[in-house]
């Protein structure tokens, strides 16, 4: 669940946030009791609470209610008698208020006790796993709810791939980062294959599952950079490549664009399979038939994918030129 780094990247940032808010109080404490010793035994008495709170505890339980109730009543006291200074002095009455981004979390993140995300925190993993994907932007533009069916035009195209839509979206319902689930999308080009997959990231990202999605041209262009190019690694903590096998759902989209050659297909092999043998799951999308894939790539490449993939075939008219007939 969440890209790893993007979690410690975030929860850094949140820290950094949560002192960020303190170190802006004290900094203003110090402007204003510069100015106005008063104001600075008013903060000296607030500062005390949680010692009178612990020492009124301490005191037995006979009587606790009403020394917390006097205590609390003090504290409002003192914070009234605190705003309405600074109103005196030019200030805004919350000036030395803390004040967060966030109230629930106090800019940490987390919320009851540190047990569950905060809100806030959940939203910008979200963004950040959109950024991370690869296809950041196309996220927004094709999502379930845009993918129109009305572009089928033929009754037996426009049955088949609501069956596809339908499956996507349940692919998406039943998705865990605990078993292998593969789709692969195959048709002719234009027809809605990168659409549903864009979709189906953007659904799980939301859900805070770690997905990568990389063209299969760009793909196997960084495992040759790490074969074959010594500085490639030059330094580097993480191997890029390394994601590929890690994230929670690897999309491949348009494969057999690529040079094809018996490297790649040998790397194609080996994640498909590793991924598999891990319960990672991928979903591959070609413009190739299978005789093309197995052409391409091998027999066994293609039992794969027979086996250990649902295949789903995309059919109809070209949309893109549909789209720009009507334009």
């Amino acid at each position: 669940m969440f890209n790893r780094e993007n979690y410690k990247r975030i929860k850094q940032e949140f820290t950094a946030k949560h002192l960020a808010a303190g170190e802006t109080q004290r900094v203003r404490m110090r402007e204003v009791e510069a100015g106005h010793p008063e104001m600075a035994e008013i903060n000296a008495a607030l500062s005390q609470t949680g010692l009178r709170i612990f020492e009124a505890a301490m005191a037995g339980r006979e009587g606790l209610e009403q020394r917390i109730a006097k205590l609390r009543d003090d504290n409002r006291r003192l914070l009234d008698d605190r705003a309405a200074l600074l109103t005196v002095y030019g200030y805004p009455a919350d000036y030395l208020d803390l004040k967060y981004e966030c109230s629930a979390c106090m800019d940490t993140g987390f919320i009851d006790n540190g047990t569950r995300l905060c809100t806030c925190m959940r939203r910008a993993l979200v963004l950040a796993g959109y950024e991370s994907s690869g296809i950041g932007p196309l996220l927004e533009r094709q999502t379930f709810e845009n993918f129109s069916l009305q572009y089928y035009t033929d009754p037996a195209d426009r049955r088949r791939m609501e069956q596809v839509l339908e499956t996507a979206r349940r692919y998406v319902g039943l998705f865990s980062d605990e078993k292998s689930q593969n789709l692969l999308f195959f048709g002719q080009t234009g027809l809605g294959k990168t659409h549903l997959s864009s979709a189906i990231a953007k659904s799980l990202i939301d859900r805070g599952f770690d997905v990568l999605y990389e063209t299969a041209q760009n793909l196997f262009g960084d495992f040759e950079d790490e074969k074959f190019n010594r500085a490639y690694n030059t330094g580097v903590e993480e191997r890029k490549t390394d994601r590929y096998f890690s994230c929670d759902l690897l999309i491949i989209d348009d494969l057999g664009a690529e040079l094809s050659n018996q490297f790649t297909a040998s790397c194609l092999y080996n994640l498909i399979n590793t991924r598999y043998n891990m319960g990672k799951s991928c979903i591959i999308s070609t413009n190739l038939t299978h005789p093309e894939i197995e052409k391409r790539y091998s027999q066994r490449v293609l039992s794969r994918l027979l086996g250990q993939y649902q295949n789903l075939q995309f059919t109809g008219r070209d949309i893109r030129m549909m789209k720009k007939l009507v334009q």
